[in-house]
């Protein structure tokens, strides 16, 4: 490293990291004793392009942005891939440090939940929707257990999510405002790569063959939407979205046409605003997306 090029590096700002939550309540209070206002982005690292849009988000909605990294094992099922999930701490600090992220919240298991932990939070309406937790059924109470946390811990104005998980951002939702939570919960729309395939840290498990293979996935809901749009009869073009998937390589956990508000089925396009979601499996990656009609 040449001596400006080492200079350059050692000026850049480092995001503050912190792993207790007296000093992050304490970060928390300096900041608001400024009157400036805070957007909190949760996520389990192994931050992608997708998660970085959504800290540009939080960067136009607030004054000051704070990251979560926690993998968080409550909504890991006992044959899921908590132990395998990447971690790509350095990468990601740097990917921070270069949109000057103002702090990072980085707690142990044993912060988040200590012996003794008791109380978890069993979400219904989108939760119970025939999506996703007909196949993770333990995984949305994980999910609003751990992001109930965050957002009491950092009690931020903003809550940034990503549309890719769809039923998550109803369930986040609902949650917050049910209980009363003040935090605004914000969506971005689903960050894609060229081919159309949506952004996952699940994506790295893919091989180069089933790399190539994934982008029909968001094939088939581009052609299931122009079709429906067309006036194409439901039941049939979800069927035969489904065969398109399913002749890629994909085993199809589900692929639905919901409305997009509260993940009700439907019976016609009529019925919407409407909401196509899918989930499959590519040789051992599971992968989702969804698309609105």
């Amino acid at each position: 490293m040449t001596p400006k090029s080492k200079s350059a590096a050692q000026q850049r700002p480092q995001p503050q990291v912190i792993r207790a939550v007296g000093p992050l309540r304490a970060w928390v209070s300096r900041v608001r004793d400024k009157g400036e206002t805070v957007a909190l982005v949760p996520t389990m690292g192994a931050l992608h392009a997708g998660h970085l849009a959504l800290v540009r988000l939080a960067r136009r909605r607030a004054d000051r942005v704070i990251v979560s990294i926690f993998v968080n094992p409550a909504q890991f099922g006992p044959n899921e891939d908590f132990g395998s999930y990447p971690r790509t701490w350095d990468a990601d600090v740097l990917a921070l440090s270069q949109l000057k992220v103002d702090a990072i919240w980085a707690p142990g298991v044993a912060t988040m939940y200590p012996d003794g932990f008791a109380t978890r939070i069993a979400p219904g309406g989108p939760a119970l929707a025939r999506l996703e937790d007909r196949f993770r059924p333990h995984f949305f109470g994980g999910v609003c257990t751990v992001v109930a946390k965050l957002l009491l811990q950092v009690a931020p104005d903003y809550a940034t999510f990503g549309e890719k998980d769809y039923q998550q951002l109803k369930v986040v939702t609902a949650m917050a405002r049910d209980l009363d939570i003040p935090t605004k919960i914000v969506g971005l729309p689903t960050i894609r790569e060229k081919d159309g395939l949506a952004m996952s840290s699940r994506n790295a498990y893919l091989s180069t063959g089933e790399r190539a293979a994934a982008p029909a996935l968001y094939r088939a809901l581009t052609d299931c939407a122009k079709h429906l749009k067309a006036g194409s009869p439901l039941a049939a073009t979800l069927g035969e979205a489904e065969a398109q998937i399913e002749n890629a390589g994909y085993a199809v956990d589900y692929f639905e046409a919901r409305h997009a508000e509260t993940l009700a089925p439907i019976q016609s396009v009529k019925d919407g605003p409407v909401r196509l979601l899918v989930a499959a499996k590519l040789g051992r990656t599971r992968l989702i997306d969804n698309l609105q009609v």
